[in-house]
């Protein structure tokens, strides 16, 4: 096979006229050519999302290799952490397995908390010899993101071994340590963390850099770092790279790292080293096996029509032609239904809260951000009972143990602004009970027996209309065709934004951090309203 157009070098940074041939899956030739055409597409590398958690998207990984490859996607470093804790290490080989049924290049991480906290219930632990199970393994490329810093800080056993185990294997261990600076950080990275993609600010960024550290830029569906770091890179170019970590499926299908790159080049930023960021910089720092556009390297390359758009004109994997003209290539295939799902469907009494104090502490939801602020309010009261108070964007979220029966977990929350019903989910990180939001107990059971009923999903309801979207693989990922879910799913956002008033560009994924227990500042798990920055449950009341 031969491939014509204006290849671009990254080693030698420049961009030819030239023909690249193909054999046995491999690149045999880059052969210039001249004239040059008056029109003629580019061809470069393939482009990597450098940390993503699949299952976020909510498509099983043979569904995910379908839809991002339509954008240049032709690999992905992935830490499975989320199916991890519903599932163990039975949910991670599934991962693996399932990813092998496409040509899409799928690296996985060994999950290095699960359960992430000791204060949430969750469906599985990996202990220290699950780690070393997994590590062994060549689809493992990584120690998964150490999300556990204040045990790092504190150099806990149980965390120290599994970081040691990975050095002594030659993997890295990728970070997870939103908003620390100074000697913590310090600290914290010279325990052997190599990246972090939660910063938020350009100065944390930067302090982590000079440090030594990795920096990926993060651009999902909740969380996004992009224009607060971007300017990192030309003082940085060989340790930042583009990734999306949570990305639903309708954001998936409208772009993924090659949004990043067009951004960037808008920005005024050098080609080559914004291609090294999306390209070569995960391929050096996890040891990837993905061709880079060199004579013997794997043909792991795209063909845009321009440098502005990175409109994909075709996608190759291994020499095979896995997308075209928006149109994936890769067909579909059947997976497996594993789930782990205990809850029996509740009562709306069972949501109601006695009213034990005048003030409580109340979570403040933050747009495009998986932190999140607190403050105290007074609370309203009827008959005794603390309940939501829309009038003040003071709603009532509940955290449901999927896992075994035990009452739900009541708080207050603020950013939502939903006028009258409630969402929920059971894509809530990381031990994916059942999260929801709501203006009253009524709307929060109908929304949450939704989920129940169907061992896993997302749902909205109001007083006219119900909605759900099922997941039955893991009760976070679903087996259809993925345009079909990101279609659904669309409908199912719109309706809780449209409908129900929710002011959040991406209420789902926002809701679905609210028990992430590991981001400061006040979350809540199934067991109760926990603190992020002491780590330690707080008082509902105060």
């Amino acid at each position: 096979m031969k491939v014509k157009g204006k290849i671009i070098d990254l080693q030698q940074r420049e961009i030819y006229y030239g023909e690249v041939e193909v054999s046995n899956g491999k690149i045999a030739n880059l052969k210039p050519i001249t004239p040059e055409p008056a029109e003629a597409s580019y061809i470069m590398p393939g482009f990597i999302d450098a940390h993503v958690h699949i299952e976020s998207s909510m498509l099983v990984p043979s569904e995910f290799a379908r839809l991002a490859v339509v954008h240049g996607t032709v690999a992905t470093v992935s830490d499975p952490h989320e199916i991890a804790n519903v599932m163990g290490i039975e949910g991670v080989e599934f991962m693996i397995e399932n990813g092998k049924e496409t040509p899409f290049k799928f690296f996985f991480g060994a999950p290095s908390c699960v359960p992430a906290t000791p204060f949430e219930t969750s469906g599985a632990v990996i202990d220290e010899a699950g780690v070393k199970y997994l590590l062994e393994k060549p689809e493992i490329k990584y120690l998964g993101e150490m999300m556990n810093y204040p045990g790092v800080l504190n150099r806990d056993e149980t965390a120290m071994a599994k970081i040691k185990l990975a050095r002594e294997m030659g993997k890295p261990v990728d970070g997870h340590a939103p908003g620390l600076r100074g000697e913590e950080a310090h600290r914290y990275i010279d325990a052997g963390i190599s990246t972090d993609h939660e910063c938020y600010t350009y100065e944390e960024a930067l302090e982590k850099l000079q440090h030594g550290m990795h920096i990926l830029i993060r651009e999902g569906s909740a969380a996004r770092n992009f224009d607060a770091l971007i300017d990192l890179l030309p003082a940085y170019p060989d340790r930042i790279m583009f990734c999306s970590d949570d990305k639903h499926p309708d954001d998936l299908v409208a772009g993924h790292i090659n949004k990043l790159v067009a951004r960037a080049l808008a920005r005024g930023f050098d080609l080559y080293q914004v291609l090294r960021a999306a390209c070569l910089n995960p391929v050096e720092h996890y040891d990837l096996e993905v061709g880079q556009l060199r004579v013997g390297d794997p043909a792991d390359f795209i063909v845009v029509d321009d440098l502005e758009q990175m409109a994909v004109v075709s996608t190759f994997i291994n020499g095979k032609k896995v997308a075209a003209y928006d149109r994936t290539l890769i067909p579909r295939t059947e997976a497996e239904k594993i789930n782990q799902f205990e809850a029996t469907p509740k009562k709306p009494e069972d949501f109601r809260l006695k009213a034990e104090r005048d003030q409580i502490q109340v979570i403040q939801a933050i747009e495009g951000a998986l932190i999140t602020g607190s403050f105290t309010a007074e609370v309203k009261k009827e008959n005794g009972w603390a309940v939501a108070d829309p009038a003040r964007d003071i709603l009532k979220i509940a955290v449901i143990n999927r896992y075994g029966e035990a009452p739900p977990a009541i708080g207050f929350i603020q950013g939502f602004n939903i006028k009258e019903g409630a969402i929920a989910s059971c894509v809530a990180h990381d031990s994916h009970n059942i999260v929801a939001v709501g203006t009253d107990d009524q709307y929060l059971c109908e929304a949450v027996n939704l989920i129940i009923q169907h061992k896993g999903g997302i749902s909205a309801v109001s007083a006219e209309n119900k909605k759900s979207l099922s997941l039955p693989v893991a009760g976070i990922m679903c087996d259809r065709d993925g345009y079909a879910l990101a279609n659904t799913y669309g409908d199912i956002d719109g309706f809780a934004r449209n409908k129900l008033n929710c002011n959040l560009e991406a209420p789902f994924m926002t809701l679905s951090f609210m028990a992430l227990l590991v981001i400061p500042d006040l979350k809540l798990s199934d067991q109760g309203l926990f603190d992020g920055k002491a780590f330690q449950f707080t008082e509902l009341f105060v």
